[in-house]
């Protein structure tokens, strides 16, 4: 479905500033903190960005 225009109407990112912003800070509050578990345990919260980072860190050297 291609048109003349560059732009689109639609997505996020078509979206005024102000509209973003109030989507996004709904998303901090869609979970109750007492379900949040990385809010409430740091050390697991550790673990799972060193993991993360181990498996993007590891992938990288595989693409050279």
């Amino acid at each position: 479905m291609a048109t003349g225009s560059s732009t689109s109407k639609r997505g996020f990112a078509s979206m005024d500033g102000d509209r973003q912003r109030e989507i996004a800070s709904k998303g901090g509050k869609s979970v109750p903190a007492e379900k949040r578990s990385f809010s409430q345990d740091r050390e697991l919260a550790s673990e799972a960005g060193r993991k993360g980072g181990q498996a993007s860190g590891s992938n990288r050297s595989n693409q050279e």
